[in-house]
């Protein structure tokens, strides 16, 4: 009973080191079978989206498919099994991609359409990043994530004076032109103010009066003034953190430099003791 125990836990440490360890061999070559295994299946289910070649090929892309799907479902269940914070790693985010990945093609014994979404199984290529040492990349999307969140209040008012915006002139718009000019109602005539301001501009609905023309150049050239404007907000927080950084490690620099100098002015200060007490130690004799 002990040697079965002792095997069993052998064997969970090996699979953890193959599976989670990225830094050993075994582990390196792991991952890159897997990082292979998610580009085909994505690449197959690509194809399987022509028509052409899901009627020549289907069966076989079909196939081939679940053989990947079940590889991942296993692989997903040693996961959960060697891990030793089992609920940390299913609610982390690469625990949830992992999940997500098998699930499509088990939906689509319920409803086949569904199986399209089998390429939300290339986000788990964010491993490449952790597979080749490739941090420092990882850290540049860390500060991008740290300055988008500091920014948030000021990108969530300005989306919300931009709704504001695109509502008024929408409203306009449809007082202006009417129904008769393709304006049939307010929400139709937001959706133009939107698109027109975002200067995508579909053209299926278009001004036809002068002054809704008018409008129409005034809300375009808003747009690219307004474009501009999240860019800067995040620019300015990227900015901000890179000073407070800066400072940061100005700050514990000094702390070291003053750590040093204490450390040196005590050594002084003792040295300085042990000769009195030998000057008083002579006097003595």
């Amino acid at each position: 009973m002990l040697k079965f125990n002792h095997n069993t836990i052998m064997y969970k440490e090996r699979l953890q080191e193959i599976i989670f360890g990225y830094k050993t061999k075994a582990g390196k070559r792991f991952d890159i079978v897997l990082l292979a295994a998610i580009i085909i299946s994505v690449i197959g289910v690509m194809l399987d989206s022509d028509k052409k070649i899901h009627e020549k090929y289907g069966s076989l892309l079909l196939a081939i498919e679940w053989g990947f799907t079940i590889f991942f479902t296993v692989e997903y269940i040693l996961r959960i099994y060697c891990c030793e914070n089992k609920k940390k790693y299913i609610l982390s985010t690469m625990g949830i991609i992992d999940l997500l990945s098998i699930i499509p093609t088990y939906l689509t014994v319920f409803y086949a359409p569904i199986g399209s979404l089998i390429d939300i199984r290339i986000m788990r290529l964010i491993r490449v990043f952790r597979i080749f040492q490739l941090s420092s990349y990882l850290r540049s999307g860390h500060k991008m994530q740290i300055a988008l969140r500091s920014s948030r209040p000021k990108i969530i008012v300005f989306i919300l004076y931009i709704s504001l915006i695109v509502i008024i002139l929408g409203t306009i718009m449809y007082v202006i032109e009417g129904q008769e000019n393709g304006f049939e109602n307010i929400p139709k005539s937001i959706y133009w103010a939107v698109v027109t301001l975002t200067t995508v501009g579909y053209g299926d609905v278009v001004p036809i009066t002068t002054l809704g023309k008018t409008i129409s150049v005034f809300i375009m050239l808003l747009g690219y003034a307004i474009i501009a404007v999240p860019t800067g907000i995040v620019s300015a927080e990227l900015a901000k953190n890179r000073k407070d950084q800066k400072q940061l490690k100005n700050q514990d620099e000094i702390l070291e430099k003053e750590q040093e100098i204490i450390s040196k002015e005590t050594e002084i200060i003792n040295k300085l003791e042990l000769i009195e007490k030998k000057i008083e130690n002579l006097n003595k004799d």
